[in-house]
């Protein structure tokens, strides 16, 4: 059911930008009044599941959900239809309108995504506001990854600034860290105050590693469920107790917890516990998963969440920023693809997918929502030939040189950039394929 739900939420995302998208190159074109043949969501090869005619247009839905597109008359696109260019040009059709009218016509779905994703952002804080954890106010301080470890730092410390400028959430730090050449963070150890610099490039080693998260809340390990059957009932665990301990081993935060008891697979242990203030032992077994049936109370039990509300007309700048800063950080994500570390992490649908969680969430679809309208903005900017970013390349040669690209160049451009895109889908939604039987 989980991955059900998770298509679901896929398809009516890209649903929903295929469509404002497409829009956006519809808009234009009626606005210079360019005759639109066709617009449909999904491809249409050989049929179509639903369609009708209004105009000149035919409105449809293609049975293959990878994208949709708008046909615009006298426009060599993805159909590689070149027959009607080969008729004398008629004043309706893109080629004969003037250059400025057909780049605002190519421009128009990326425009309409980089629109989209301030609106769904001011939508979304107005509706649900913001809610995070302070991660400088984490009162055991946080909890590493080992290549945080391997850069310096240890469970326990506290961050509070980089590059010398006060942080309070997680995407603060963790920015800087995967996108700078290099930065200074700025921590509390011991009561003592300190920086670490990171290294240089370091966002190789996370990717290399797979890494999922640089860093977490620490907390301590309070149960707050009890698994039926399993060894922390069995060994008479119950909602509220404190383990403390491991084998005369002392582990008072849950990441030391997991850590020594991954050591005791398949195996029976003593757990020194707290309940009530008293303190005790008790045999627990360990399931060959490095399990005993507990879960740990959520970090919010330690430290507050912090919320802002915003009101109809403050959520606008701040859904613009918000869209601003993802923006940004997207784009410094594009070298990182080509590095031999970034081009293993490049995925599919299957990778789409993971964003959404198990579970609708609106709140989290039209955040996902909103990430994906930046990315298919950027990724069609792109000067690829098939896409939008392509057609504007020829047109700004055109602009500059005075003169049109000849259309049997077009033709091999669009031909060559199709072959492109089809390897490309292929290997992202391969590795996707690879990551799944590996258990990656």
């Amino acid at each position: 059911m989980d991955i059900v739900i998770r298509i679901l939420q896929v398809l009516l995302s890209l649903s929903i930008l295929v469509i404002t998208h497409e829009g956006g190159h519809f808009f234009f074109a009626k606005l210079f009044k360019t005759r639109v043949e066709k617009f449909y969501l999904f491809f249409d090869p050989w049929f179509s599941i639903f369609k009708f005619k209004k105009g000149e247009t035919e409105y449809g839905i293609g049975w293959l959900p990878l994208g949709g597109y708008v046909k615009i008359s006298g426009m060599i696109d993805e159909s590689m239809d070149s027959e009607q260019l080969n008729q004398p040009v008629q004043p309706w059709e893109f080629r004969a309108k003037p250059a400025w009218q057909r780049l605002f016509i190519m421009l128009g779905g990326v425009i309409v995504n980089f629109i989209t994703a301030p609106l769904i952002f001011w939508a979304t804080l107005f509706t649900w506001g913001e809610t995070y954890i302070p991660i400088n106010e984490a009162q055991y301080g946080l909890q590493f990854h080992e290549v945080m470890h391997e850069a310096g730092f240890v469970d326990g410390d506290i961050i509070y600034a980089v590059n010398g400028k006060d942080i309070d959430t997680y995407k603060e730090v963790a920015n800087p860290i995967l996108f700078e050449d290099s930065c200074v963070i700025d921590i509390i150890r011991d009561g003592q105050e300190t920086s670490i610099k990171m290294p240089h490039e370091f966002f190789r080693t996370v990717l290399s590693n797979n890494v999922q998260g640089l860093f977490s809340v620490r907390v301590p390990v309070v149960i707050d469920t009890v698994v039926p059957q399993m060894g922390a009932e069995l060994g008479g665990l119950v909602k509220g107790d404190s383990i403390i301990g491991i084998n005369n081993e002392q582990t008072l935060m849950f990441n030391e917890f997991v850590n020594v008891i991954s050591n005791y697979k398949d195996t029976t242990i003593s757990i020194v516990y707290a309940r009530n203030g008293a303190v005790d032992t008790t045999n627990v077994y360990v399931d060959a998963n490095s399990k005993i049936g507990i879960g740990n109370c959520e970090p919010t039990r330690w430290i507050k969440l912090k919320h802002k509300d915003y009101g109809f007309f403050e959520a606008f700048p701040a859904g613009i920023n918000k869209g601003y800063e993802l923006l940004c950080n997207y784009i410094k994500q594009i070298p990182l693809l080509f590095t031999k570390e970034g081009a293993t992490k490049i995925g599919g649908f299957g990778t789409i997918g993971k964003l959404f969680p198990a579970t609708w969430d609106w709140e989290s679809f039209w955040f996902n929502t909103a990430f994906l309208a930046i990315m298919l903005a950027v990724l069609n900017a792109l000067p690829i030939p098939a896409l939008d970013g392509g057609h504007v390349f020829f047109l700004i040669i055109e602009m500059i040189t005075r003169r049109k690209v000849s259309d049997k160049v077009l033709e091999y451009a669009q031909t060559i950039g199709m072959i492109i895109l089809l390897a490309l889908m292929l290997y992202a939604n391969g590795g996707d394929i690879f990551r799944a039987i590996m258990g990656e």
